[in-house]
């Protein structure tokens, strides 16, 4: 068997140290989650209408690409396969063939936004009406601000046609309105849906100012904190740019690639153009599991690491040219309280060089704003500020005539190699449940004759314990084996065995004659006339020779693990849809487990020796999906 089947990694736990928090993890476990609930909204950005003064305003604040953003259909189960892989200890995907990124370099070409320049960084603020009267000389309605954050539709509405005639201050009034609306459906979209935090008001006062910031960077460092929190088990939604994320993955993977219907070779700027218009994408059928399963198995020959190499830069703008070398840097990028480690040194064959083992990750403090207005955060982040003031200084380089073997015999001890197991969840626990009842089989007939008390009592005990996991097997396997395609239905159960149990109360305590004599006839009993065993699956009842103390198991065998749930007056079938509580009617109900009816008091009944039955094996299991066992 594979290693892989049974422990995907990390073998050494130094990098990947919150494995246990990951989603993988809740994968493996067999809880999915489904495809997350993806945040963008640049459906409505064309409906925007522009006079010349404003589009002139846009490209000097620097937005004159991403107002060509095109509204890209976003790809859920694609997305969140790549989140599966995104790791927030390194903010890499860990790949099976090794580690990639998004860069500042994929950002510049993807978006055209400035990855150069002063950082996204000012004051937070948790009211919006001052802000929005100084910045946009208007009020939001009531209902359409809460939070220091403004409605997009607002936004939208009041201020998407501004008309020929306007002043000026009322065309920059209109433009604000719209930077703050373009920057909230795309690279600063939160998981809110529809609002955005007015603190960027502030940045586009000046419009040649706003000119000067890394936008690009902001992005990235907002999508790297987005794609973080997606990957936790406990998370279900996404924000941040995700146009960015999916065309990034087109260029880099051929998984989930649509087909053009038009040539590629006329590019445009920005590259994220290339995917506009019409195109052919048959992912109807196309969930979670099967990019899941695409990636587990990715090939070298499905990654082309440096998709930019052959298109012309004659139509990249010089200003991008020129910051291209930050795709290189290994700095802190930085967007208000998010500021997030870029890494380029762990994904060097994304610039065309050999890869080598990276540096250990330095860990940082993942900051929040929290609730207070009015705090300038550059006071609270000076070690990252000035972590980005050297980012010339940090251009990772390449070392020549390599051999990479070093680095992938380093990377598959410390990666997540596979994120689906191989090996379905149901065929785990039907292997490990025939295992245990060979144990069961061989504990109960094993013959203590010659042994001593000590040897007769590791017997007993092993017995128990077989028993045992027996049991909490049977209790889980039908939570952690179901199909996550049911869950609406098992809340359905759920929610009926609850009703059921609410009205046996109520007619246990009304009539109690009654509920007894209906509940005696239930099937969960021990034995039949003949002393056969009865017991539950799937609502079907089977007979089983009870699993007991063999006759020649002698005076010192201890009483079985059986008769003590027996004693302890519970006893349910595995399914729970019958419910079981022995514990009120436990004199009407005469079980068949040999006990004295004329027994002293402070004395303990004993088990009757009962003809052992021969127990499936682990190959008749194997061929049955059985997971049934005594309860």
């Amino acid at each position: 068997m594979d290693f892989y089947e049974t422990s995907p990694g990390p073998v050494d736990e130094s990098v990947l140290y919150d494995q246990d928090k990951h989603v993988s993890a809740a994968v493996w476990e067999g809880q999915e989650r489904g495809a997350l609930r993806c945040h963008e909204h640049t459906s409505k950005l064309d409906r925007w209408m522009f006079t010349e003064k404003q589009i002139e305003l846009v490209k000097k604040a620097g937005f004159g690409y991403l107002r060509l953003i095109p509204a890209i259909s976003l790809d859920n189960p694609l997305i969140s396969a790549l989140v599966e892989r995104w790791r927030r200890e390194t903010n890499t995907f860990h790949m099976t063939v090794g580690e990639m990124t998004v860069t500042l370099e994929d950002v510049a070409y993807l978006l055209g936004l400035p990855i150069d320049g002063e950082p996204v960084i000012g004051v937070t603020y948790t009211a919006c009406d001052a802000l929005c009267v100084k910045y946009l000389g208007k009020l939001p309605d009531s209902g359409y601000a809460s939070g220091g954050m403004v409605k997009l539709s607002w936004l939208k509405e009041t201020f998407s046609q501004c008309p020929e005639n306007a002043s000026m201050e009322d065309v920059e009034c209109h433009t604000r309105a719209y930077l703050l609306y373009l920057v909230g459906s795309t690279i600063f979209s939160t998981t809110t849906g529809n609002k955005v935090p007015v603190m960027y008001l502030p940045l586009f006062e000046n419009f040649n100012e706003a000119g000067k910031y890394a936008w690009g960077a902001a992005a990235l460092s907002f999508l790297y904190r987005a794609l973080g929190n997606a990957s936790l088990r406990s998370q279900s939604t996404i924000s941040g740019c995700l146009t960015l994320l999916q065309c990034w993955s087109y260029y880099h993977l051929n998984i989930g690639r649509p087909k053009l219907h038009h040539d590629p070779i006329h590019e445009c700027f920005p590259f994220v153009l290339r995917w506009k218009g019409k195109h052919s994408s048959p992912t109807s059928n196309r969930d979670v599991s099967f990019y899941r399963k695409a990636l587990d198995s990715l090939q070298s020959s499905d990654v082309d690491w440096c998709p930019y190499a052959n298109i012309s830069h004659t139509v990249i703008p010089e200003f991008i040219l020129n910051q291209l070398i930050l795709g290189r840097s290994k700095t802190m990028l930085i967007c208000f309280d998010k500021a997030e480690r870029h890494l380029p040194d762990r994904c060097l064959r994304q610039f065309g060089m050999h890869q080598t083992i990276p540096e250990e990750v330095q860990r940082w403090e993942r900051k929040t704003r929290g609730v207070d207005g009015g705090v300038d955060l550059s006071g609270k982040m000076e070690s990252e500020l000035n972590e980005w003031s050297y980012r010339r200084f940090h251009i990772v380089e390449a070392e020549e005539d390599l051999d990479e073997n070093e680095y992938k015999h380093w990377y598959l001890k410390i990666t997540r190699k596979l994120v689906g197991r191989p090996v379905p969840i149901s065929s785990e626990f039907q292997r490990m449940n025939a295992a245990l009842r060979d144990v069961a089989h061989l504990a109960d007939n094993l013959s203590t004759h010659g042994m001593d008390d000590l040897q007769i009592q590791s017997v007993t005990r092993i017995r128990y314990i077989a028993h045992e996991y027996l049991r909490d097997h049977a209790r889980s396997s039908t939570d952690v084996i179901a199909d996550p395609q049911n869950d609406v239905g098992k809340r359905i159960r759920g929610k009926e065995r609850v009703r059921r149990r609410e009205i046996g109360k109520r007619k246990r305590k009304d009539d109690p004659e009654q509920y007894y004599a209906v509940n005696m006839n239930v099937p969960s009993q021990l034995y039949d006339d003949d002393n056969t065993h009865l017991y539950h699956v799937d609502g079907d009842v089977n007979n089983h020779q009870h699993l007991s103390i063999p006759a020649n198991a002698g005076d010192h065998s201890e009483l079985s693990p059986i008769a003590r749930e027996v004693n302890g007056g519970q006893l349910c079938d595995v399914t729970d849809d019958v419910d079981c509580d022995i514990t009120d009617r436990v004199d009407e109900c005469k079980l068949s487990h040999g006990s004295d009816q004329n027994m002293p008091p402070g004395s303990h009944p004993t088990v009757d020796v009962m003809p052992q039955s021969t127990l499936s094996s682990s190959e008749e299991v194997a061929r049955q999906n059985d997971f049934s066992v005594l309860a």
